[in-house]
């Protein structure tokens, strides 16, 4: 351990002398070369203050989590450009203000000719730069971490994007990037993200899938399988939606079960066909010029739990699977006939429902399951009628799961 720890020294002082040659903190004048440790994590770093123009030279915003194995993806959210703070962000710079909380990795061997990598603070950067282009050339100070590990790169991520409150699916694509590359290729595979591209930082119509969309599929899809040898009619079939922004207790016991879940044929059939049903709804309404929320019925998160749940519950039924697979053939309207889900209720709801497949909450994914299942039995698409029958079956259920509850507890 002491080996250990006089190695990591010498490389953090090697580096050290490497960034004050340069870029010339002010600190070098001042004889204040101060390395500090982060004993949380262990990390070492500097507080240093640098011209712009050395800054900006050397320095890039493009900077990935995990250099080594996910190379080409990135941390950092997308620069907002029509931000009204990023707005009076240049301003400021123009009018030669000095900005603080600049967080970057000197990291020479991985990007030799922008070592630099600004981890938080990528619109600052552009601010500073938009500024130096103008001739403006003022210090700004930035705190530089030295020869992180994985675990405290990603460390120093979540931390430096918190002051702007990084969004919880940006904390999700981080954690999971950290994890490997695994869901990023089986969505790419599947269809669910496009080639090359990568997760969405923040959940939004029309964009990337979420991490957590991914995981709220394939965690319904196999709990749709563990309970495929049970009676449909009398078995609690409530899909789970795993929380945003939290390392998810049910994501991590999944892979630590089945780590083969990446060559799992029914998965990856599963996955590709809600991809067609994606594409099939999207294609039908920009077609029809219908509502944007319609276009992207696939992808609420409570008919994408209740489509995988299904799919998962009839994996061993090859009649009924291909007939629910078949969805996305269904194209009088739309596959998902959105305008009669926004019909669909029960006189328990409130005033202001909007009808099945706008909510997200327990109830809403029953009823989306019983749905699919009942549409997977028949065939004929998603209906008026298959609505109505969906939501009676439901409560239905719900009633004799009650009463099995209360027989239980009379034992």
């Amino acid at each position: 351990m002491g080996n250990s720890n006089e190695e990591k020294k010498e490389e953090v002082s090697k580096l050290v002398n490497e960034f004050i040659d340069l870029f010339a903190p002010i600190e070098t004048n001042l004889n204040e070369i101060l390395v500090f440790v982060d004993h949380r994590t262990g990390a070492h770093y500097f507080e240093s203050h640098i011209k712009a123009s050395k800054f900006i030279e050397s320095s890039t915003t493009d900077v990935p989590l995990d250099p080594d194995e996910q190379g080409e993806y990135r941390a950092n959210r997308e620069i907002v450009n029509d931000h009204v703070a990023f707005e009076r962000m240049k301003s400021d710079a123009s009018q030669r203000r000095s900005f603080s909380n600049i967080v970057a990795e000197f990291n020479p061997q991985q990007n030799p000719s922008s070592p630099l990598g600004v981890i938080g603070g990528q619109h600052r950067t552009e601010a500073i730069k938009e500024a130096l282009a103008q001739g403006i050339d003022e210090f700004h100070e930035v705190k530089v971490y030295f020869a992180l590990d994985q675990e405290q790169r990603l460390d120093v991520q979540v931390v430096s994007n918190t002051v702007i409150a990084v969004s919880g699916d940006l904390y999700d694509r981080m954690l999971e990037t950290v994890k490997g590359p695994e869901l990023r290729k089986w969505c790419h595979q599947t269809g669910l993200l496009a080639k090359e591209s990568d997760f969405g930082d923040k959940a939004q119509r029309s964009g990337p899938i979420t991490v957590r969309l991914a995981r709220t599929f394939i965690i319904n899809f196999y709990e749709g399988v563990k309970h495929s040898r049970q009676p449909f009619d009398t078995t609690d079939t409530s899909p789970i939606i795993p929380s945003v922004g939290i390392d998810g207790v049910e994501w991590d016991k999944l892979r630590s079960h089945k780590p083969s879940i990446w060559e799992d044929s029914r998965l990856s059939r599963a996955g590709m066909q809600f991809a067609k049903l994606v594409a099939a709804q999207r294609k039908a309404i920009e077609s029809r010029k219908g509502p944007a929320d319609y276009r992207e019925k696939a992808m609420n998160i409570a008919i994408l739990a209740a489509w995988a749940y299904v799919a998962g519950f009839l994996t061993d039924n090859e009649a009924r699977l291909k007939r629910h697979f078949a969805l996305s053939e269904k194209t009088s309207g739309d596959p998902l006939n959105s305008a009669a889900l926004a019909k669909g209720r029960h006189k328990t709801d409130p005033e202001n429902y909007r009808g099945l497949g706008t909510r997200t909450d327990a109830k809403e994914r029953g009823r989306l399951v019983e749905l699919f299942y009942y549409q997977a039995e028949k065939g004929d698409g998603i209906t008026k009628s298959a609505i109505e029958v969906a939501i009676a079956k439901y409560y239905a259920k719900q009633s004799q799961l009650e009463v099995q509850r209360l027989e239980k507890g009379a034992k």
